[in-house]
């Protein structure tokens, strides 16, 4: 096969490529690099060359993401005859039985700002059994006695769940890591197994810059193995706050259930402690105040009917969290509204006056004026948006252009948000637009931005491959590679439909489902009749478990489980995105500041990192399985920001 670049080739031979089977063959111009899919096989090979001679990286990556083996650095210091050890980025799903790498790095490295989580992972591979006892990390020494608190380092478990149903031709019937329990029971190891641990380091936000180090210590019952760990500060900090809009959905009656809470100080408690996990990860629940909703009463026969609206548990409460947990975004849930989805929809009525009646109309423009002129008075209209119908089909439309007519006319400062994209047929008065990723069309949106309209985008069950998508059993880079096209397309916002779906009442109609032993997420309503188990795809709407102590409402045998929740790989590697993502902004907003003092070469020369390379991604379907290059171009862009800020 002859693959041209411009004027000049280059030979592959590959017995295995057949023309017919190619998903895409594409050239990156200013990396020069050609990605190969294969439609067919579920394959990617990625070639990157250099000048008209030299071939400098070609990685294959063949079949599923935990049979990779062309990543990670041995350590042969901290192994011994009966266990050997490695390390390698969080982007990995590191495959239970893959060998262990050949390439040598007998340090375990991280870089990152302040304010910033970053993490890697240490695996042991033994050759007998052992179980590992405790997992621990010394403070990290940085200079001038600088230290980070060996607190600020969390050393997880990277838990395995077999997967019988792949999601796609990505997947496989395999073990595949996702879950990340804290370290609280030993780990038994087998020989021949991988066991990986994940190891996550939070930078305080007053570390001076520079290099730290430290060791992480594990403990087994074959003796205790001493990993380096060195940590480069830069200097820069990421903002509390995200420029990024982030809108999650998120079950409290699913945490009740499964933590066994009853009582409100309980359920209260735990919130908090999910609530952290949103936090920590800079993204922003749909609902934030689920224990402290707004009071309506509606007075149809008051002269003229109104609305008496009581908000002052929820804005105790809203402010409690918006200081506390730093969210960025909230959902308004309107009553009387209507709403629905495709499948089915309700009509929008109020004591049972319809939306054409005069007391309709007259209750529901003094509810909402009311909710506009509050958050307004509050600072909080900008953070708000009303998300009352789910992806229209053009049945849909008409139903849909008059309730969000209603709204821009008794309310036109709350945001109407709509999982839908822009086309002829919808002429609905949208604030903001939210497609599902491969329906963007990114022209029309440059378009739709000029009359002030702004865009989101979300994933779910679909797309599937060969799209970034949300699955366990698909490579971890796809969620942080997102965040890079949401960059890329000047994209707002994202939205996802649910961190904590562990069942379907559908697939589980007497019991619960177990996410740790069955990772398949399973389609509930839609007419899906009890005992039917239709596949969404395996961790669709789950990001965040339970505890194992609360793996099943069973599991902890009726006691409250008061613990926070389980993070998962897809989780961090999302929270690595939105950080990619905000570092971007910094770097955005530095160059704004002095660009008029900088020569024009280096005004391109910073202006050229605010894209994204090819090597990350080059469309919607080719993009990088390898965490490495995306590490490159943020370290490029931390520099970039840190010499800006000293020209100021």
């Amino acid at each position: 096969m002859l693959l041209k670049f411009g004027g000049w080739a280059r030979f592959f031979r590959w017995d295995r490529v057949q023309m017919n089977t190619l998903r895409e063959c594409e050239k990156m111009a200013e990396f020069r690099t050609l990605v190969i899919r294969s439609l067919a096989a579920g394959w990617a090979l990625v070639v990157t060359l250099a000048g008209t001679n030299g071939l400098i990286r070609a990685q294959e990556f063949e079949g599923p993401a935990v049979d990779w083996e062309n990543y990670g650095y041995l350590m042969p210091e901290a192994g011994s005859s009966k266990i050997t050890v490695w390390w390698c980025e969080s982007g990995w799903k590191v495959g239970k039985h893959r060998r262990a790498p050949e390439q040598v790095s007998p340090v375990l490295r991280l870089e990152a700002p302040r304010n910033d989580w970053e993490a890697a992972q240490i695996v042991l591979l033994p050759r007998e059994v052992l179980q590992v006892l405790a997992v621990r990390s010394s403070e990290l020494k940085g200079p001038a006695g600088a230290t980070i608190p060996e607190a600020n380092v969390r050393i997880l478990r990277v838990y395995y769940h077999w997967v019988e149903h792949p999601t796609d031709r990505t997947g496989k019937r395999d073990w595949w890591p996702d879950a990340l329990p804290p370290l609280t029971d030993p780990v038994e190891c087998k020989p021949g197994e991988n066991q990986p641990f994940w190891v996550l380091v939070y930078v305080p936000k007053e570390a001076p810059a520079g290099t730290y180090l430290g060791k992480i210590a594990v403990r087994t019952t074959l003796g205790t193995i001493e990993v380096p760990l060195e940590l480069e500060v830069w200097d820069l900090e990421l903002p509390e706050r995200n420029r990024l809009e982030t809108a999650f959905g998120f079950s409290p009656g699913n945490v009740f259930r499964y933590h066994n809470l009853r009582e409100e100080k309980d359920r209260r408690q735990v919130l908090d402690l999910y609530w952290q996990s949103f936090a920590e990860h800079r993204i922003s629940p749909y609902n934030p105040a689920p224990l402290d909703p707004i009071r309506v009463r509606f007075l149809p026969d008051a002269d003229p009917p109104r609305a008496e609206v009581d908000f002052s548990a929820w804005e105790r409460e809203m402010t409690r969290v918006l200081e506390r947990f730093r969210f960025t975004n909230f959902m308004l849930a309107l009553q009387g509204m209507g709403g629905g989805t495709f499948h089915e929809r309700y009509e929008p009525q109020i004591l049972g006056f319809g939306e054409n009646t005069p007391q309709y109309q007259a209750m529901f423009s003094s509810y909402v004026s009311q909710l506009e002129e509050f958050l307004r008075r509050k600072g909080w209209l900008s953070m708000a948006y009303v998300y009352w119908f789910d992806e229209p089909e053009p049945k849909d439309y008409e139903f849909v252009t008059k309730g969000m007519e209603r709204l821009k006319k008794y309310a036109p400062g709350l945001r109407r948000m709509l999982t839908e994209e822009p086309n002829d047929r919808l002429q609905a008065p949208v604030d903001i637009w939210c497609p599902v990723t491969p329906n963007y069309n990114h022209e029309v949106a440059e378009k739709r931005r000029q009359l002030g309209e702004t865009f989101w985008w979300y994933i779910c069950t679909g797309p599937k491959a060969p799209f970034c998508t949300l699955f366990i059993d698909h490579p971890a880079t796809e969620l942080r590679v997102w965040l890079w096209q949401t960059w890329q397309r000047k994209i707002a916002g994202i939205l996802i439909w649910q961190t904590n779906y562990w069942t379907s009442e559908a697939a589980y109609p007497d019991s619960f489902q177990n996410p740790y032993e069955d990772p398949m997420s399973y389609v509930s309503g839609y007419s899906t009749p009890k005992g039917v188990k239709r596949h969404w795809g395996n961790g669709d709407g789950r990001f965040i478990y339970p505890p194992l102590s609360a793996a099943t409402p069973e599991t902890s045998k009726g006691q409250p489980v008061i613990e926070p929740p389980v993070s998962s790989i897809r989780w961090e590697m999302l929270r690595e995105g939105i950080e990619d993502y905000e570092m971007l902004v910094l770097l955005q907003d530095r160059l704004e500041k002095i660009a008029d003092q900088l020569p024009a070469d280096k005004k391109a020369r910073y202006q050229a990192l605010l894209e994204v390379p090819g090597e990350i991604t080059r469309s919607m379907t080719s993009f990088t399985f390898d965490p490495r290059p995306i590490l490159e171009r943020r370290r490029a862009i931390a520099q970039a920001i840190v010499e800006l800020s000293r020209m100021n």
